[in-house]
């Protein structure tokens, strides 16, 4: 079984920084995006940031600039330095990990909450 183990979240004031770690217990070279959701409250779950096997990256507009999204392969880790945090941060973040090959599963963490508050 693929599983993806997240961790790095918490409490932090706004402008303050956290970095969230999403660990594979695969080869991460397998997936051609690993990527990085978020879901606040009452609203829909929306793609963070993304990276594919040739690290081309993607980003929300409203992390860009602030947001970093990386990997390990050695480590079979991918990461997502945040920075400047707003309060509109605030949400259960996800680890995201695809294939992208037909009839294949697509496989979540089982997410990590960031608060973002003074």
């Amino acid at each position: 079984q693929v599983q993806l183990v997240e961790s790095g979240g918490g409490l932090v004031q706004p402008g303050g920084s956290l970095r969230l770690s999403c660990t594979t217990s695969v080869n991460i070279l397998q997936f051609y995006t690993m990527a990085w959701y978020r879901q606040a409250p009452g609203k829909q779950r929306e793609l963070v940031a993304q990276i594919t096997r040739a690290d081309v990256t993607r980003y929300a507009d409203s992390v860009k600039g602030r947001f970093t999204i990386s990997r390990d392969n050695t480590e079979n880790t991918v990461y997502l330095q945040m920075n400047s945090l707003k309060p509109e941060d605030t949400a259960v973040y996800y680890c995201n990990a695809d294939r992208w090959l037909f009839g294949t599963a697509v496989f979540w963490g089982q997410g990590t909450q960031v608060t973002v508050s003074s």
